[in-house]
């Protein structure tokens, strides 16, 4: 094994498609770290649960786990510092109003619920035009390739059981927010617009888009392992407002035409364990 770095930070986000919490330490199993997308906004009309491609609003809240992960309820702070719990009578009232659709916040059903999870289709092609509008590409730019796009992704928002779009781990190391600041010092490639589960610190490792070179090896933390999986294509989520975080298109014009549209990666868990900041990170075949 390498040492490639140590972790800087730990991000959980509790509700789907909303800003997170940044903690010190917290427990990672086969459904990523405890608490983390174990809620999520569903439109009534469309039957189908929403993330931030599809309703940017939600990126000015912020959810935090409210006592116990394990009780999965949650507390959603708005833009204007007001807070509502998750089993607030109110809550889905707020959040409808703020997305501008009727919605409800739900919590994760069980597989055995599978219709819960499925994507809203009018017709055979009208869904797949609404997703690659959300990566807001400008003419010329490229998109993700679709044309191999898995039949569980067509016919489900999320992987069902889960509210993940593809794993439940997403990885960023300090070598890669610096190349990017490098190549456009003037936008603010502030961590939280791309919205990482554990940030690494490769200070001293490596530099460069390091992680994009780990694609099918694993990472070795604590008594915690993790495959690398996938690189992880940007849609148009990052240029969105954030509290603290204003509109910019320049970074995702910028990953697009210098990093073949990734930033990131996305992992699989293998071993559960705990992460702690300051852990050392290790890389291996696998």
């Amino acid at each position: 094994m390498k040492k490639v770095g140590v972790i800087k930070e730990i991000w959980r986000y509790p509700v789907k498609g909303m800003a997170g919490e940044l903690l010190q330490e917290c427990s990672v199993g086969a459904q990523g770290l405890t608490g983390d997308r174990v809620w999520a906004l569903r439109d009534t009309a469309r039957q189908e649960i929403q993330s931030c491609k599809f309703r940017p609003e939600l990126l000015t809240c912020t959810a935090k786990v409210k006592n116990d992960p394990k009780t999965q309820h949650i507390q959603v702070t708005f833009a204007d510092g007001s807070t509502l719990n998750s089993d607030s009578p109110d809550i889905h009232q707020r959040l409808s109003e703020l997305v501008g659709h009727d919605s409800t916040l739900e919590s994760l059903r069980p597989l055995s619920e599978v219709d819960f999870y499925r994507r809203h289709k009018l017709d055979d092609h009208t869904w797949l035009d609404e997703l690659k509008a959300t990566f807001s590409r400008e003419p010329g730019e490229p998109l993700p390739d679709f044309s191999s796009f898995p039949q569980q992704a067509q016919d489900f928002v999320t992987v069902p059981g889960t509210f993940f779009l593809v794993t439940p781990f997403h990885i960023i190391t300090t070598a890669t927010m610096e190349h990017f600041n490098k190549l456009l010092p003037e936008a603010d490639w502030d961590i939280r617009r791309f919205r990482p589960n554990i940030v690494i610190d490769t200070t001293g490792y490596d530099d460069g888009l390091v992680e994009q070179y780990w694609i099918g090896k694993q990472i070795s933390i604590a008594n915690s392992l993790i495959d690398c999986t996938a690189t992880a294509p940007r849609c148009g989520a990052v240029t969105r407002v954030q509290n603290g975080l204003d509109f910019d298109k320049s970074m995702l014009r910028t990953i697009v035409k210098e990093a073949d549209q990734n930033l990131g990666i996305y992992g699989s868990i293998k071993q559960e364990g705990t992460l702690r900041v300051g852990d050392a990170v290790y890389i291996s075949d696998n």
